[in-house]
């Protein structure tokens, strides 16, 4: 039986394949670890290859934390909160006739600036049955208390206004389509418990006035 002889790489060989290696890590490092990793790309192959998407800076994954940490700590809501009180009458201009003729259409986008710690509304002026199509977001992920609602126009001026929410929640999107029930006022009240003002980007598009 014949004895087996194991190959034996020369010194050349193993020299050779240490420093192929090294080229090999050092190529990793330039076009792949310091994109990703740090948000440096010295050669550009980081962007070319998609590498440099990977970079989230210390900063951004600061504001992302506190957008999760303020998500967490939001109260649960209640059926309570929602609409006016039980003593406030609803209004019989609630029950009026759409008109014949609704607001000409538009469209507008603007910024709610949402002081910390404080809170701020954004209405507009809609008819009975007008329709419209809604999209805010905070601009950096923040999430916001609000109450989508309506106040119904009436011809005398009253203590308390009576209102409906259509919806109350908490978060930093919300997109829908919409049709007044009756007319009057009708818009979002945004509360901030954050330390930092917020910024929500608002487009409306439909039958309404400002």
């Amino acid at each position: 039986m014949s004895e087996m002889k194991h190959p034996v790489l020369e010194k050349k060989q193993i020299i050779k394949a240490t420093i192929i290696s090294i080229l090999i890590g050092a190529v990793l490092l330039v076009v792949a670890v310091l994109p990703a990793e740090y948000g440096m790309d010295p050669t550009g192959a980081g962007e070319l290859f998609g590498f440099s998407k990977l970079y989230v800076p210390e900063e951004a994954g600061e504001t992302n934390l506190e957008a999760m940490a303020t998500t967490f700590s939001t109260p649960l809501i209640k059926l309570e909160k929602a609409g006016s009180g039980p003593d406030v009458e609803r209004p019989v201009e609630a029950d009026n006739p759409a008109p014949t003729t609704q607001l000409n259409s538009r469209e507008d986008e603007t910024e709610v600036i949402v002081p910390a710690g404080k809170g701020i509304e954004f209405k507009i002026n809609m008819l009975k049955y007008g329709k419209m199509k809604y999209e805010w977001t905070t601009s950096n992920g923040e999430i916001l208390y609000f109450d989508f609602h309506g106040e119904v126009k009436q011809e005398k001026e009253v203590k308390e206004v009576y209102f409906e929410s259509y919806t109350i929640a908490n978060a930093n999107n919300m997109v829908g389509t919409f049709l007044a029930p009756y007319e009057g006022k009708h818009g979002w009240f945004f509360r901030n418990t954050t330390n930092k003002d917020v910024v929500v980007n608002l487009r409306l598009k439909g039958q309404y006035d400002l």
